[in-house]
């Protein structure tokens, strides 16, 4: 049984969709009976999206709304919540899922920082406290997915601007739902999206064709939807190259470095590498 916000004729937001999960969520919402706002930064990949969308929605293009947005500005984001309320009126369906990885160093350029920043958390912030203030107002049952990462959890070397926004929508994801859970009579859930290895513009590195390992964004939004359906807060993926086992080894290693006072990040530390090996082995 769907998740009661995914009902025919409700709205849904989404941001970061014109193109790989964001699209596909936006194809499956509309697919469902949804009125679906597209937002992303606008430009000819936005347009595109919106009409293959509407190919997928019940009413075609008077069912679909494309809106130019930069979530990184919470104006921007405040003005994509009143041209969605204006057009369909209330919102039932959030996703945050705009994200960005120019890459980044512990001291690298400034501008890649706060590029990563402002896009993968303040975007969720923004779109947050933008949107759920409505959602609560009109009482009807209403889910905010927040597209996290296992890099905000397990923070592995190497791009630490995208582990620390990520790390920073995990903790906000949770306090936010704490606080809708303890509403009396709140209608509203809010959620954690932790895709795997998808294959997408972001992840793709120049290639055409999927590698082995990865998993369509189709078959990622099939895994969140029957997650939602479930209850799930932490909707963990996994992929054809991750087993989900294998990934609460990594993240029960990972809280492990706090509570047995290990160095940080200490699967990569040449003193724990054979430790962990053996951890992750272990039946």
């Amino acid at each position: 049984m769907p998740h009661p916000a995914f009902t025919p004729s409700n709205v849904a937001v989404v941001t970061g969709a014109a193109s790989g999960i964001g699209l596909a969520a936006a194809k499956r919402f509309a697919g469902l009976g949804m009125r679906v706002v597209l937002a992303d930064l606008g430009g000819p990949r936005l347009d595109a999206a919106t009409a293959i969308v509407a190919r997928d929605a019940a009413g075609g293009e008077k069912d679909v709304l494309a809106v130019a947005a930069d979530v990184s500005d919470p104006a921007s984001v405040e003005g994509l919540q009143e041209t969605a309320r204006a057009r369909f009126g209330r919102v039932h369906v959030l996703m945050n899922n705009a994200g960005v990885q120019p890459g980044s160093t512990i001291m690298g350029p400034r501008e890649n920082w706060e590029k990563v920043l402002g896009v993968n958390l303040w975007g969720v912030i923004n779109g947050c406290q933008a949107f759920v203030p409505g959602m609560l107002e009109h009482g009807d049952a209403a889910v905010v997915i927040n597209t996290g990462s296992k890099q905000g959890i397990t923070t592995p070397p190497g791009d630490p601007a995208y582990n620390v926004s990520k790390a920073g929508v995990k903790v906000f994801t949770e306090a936010l739902q704490h606080d809708l859970r303890n509403r009396g009579g709140c209608k509203v859930s809010a959620h954690l999206f932790i895709p795997g290895f998808v294959f997408s513009g972001m992840t793709s590195n120049g290639r055409t064709e999927k590698p082995e390992g990865a998993w369509t964004p189709e078959q990622t939004l099939e895994f969140m939807m029957e997650s939602l359906a479930r209850g799930d807060f932490y909707i963990l993926c996994p992929d054809n190259e991750v087993a989900r086992s294998t990934d609460e080894k990594r993240i029960l290693w990972a809280a492990g470095d706090i509570v047995e006072n290990r160095p940080p990040l200490s699967r990569w530390h040449p003193e724990f590498g054979p430790a962990f090996k053996a951890w992750i082995e272990r039946k």
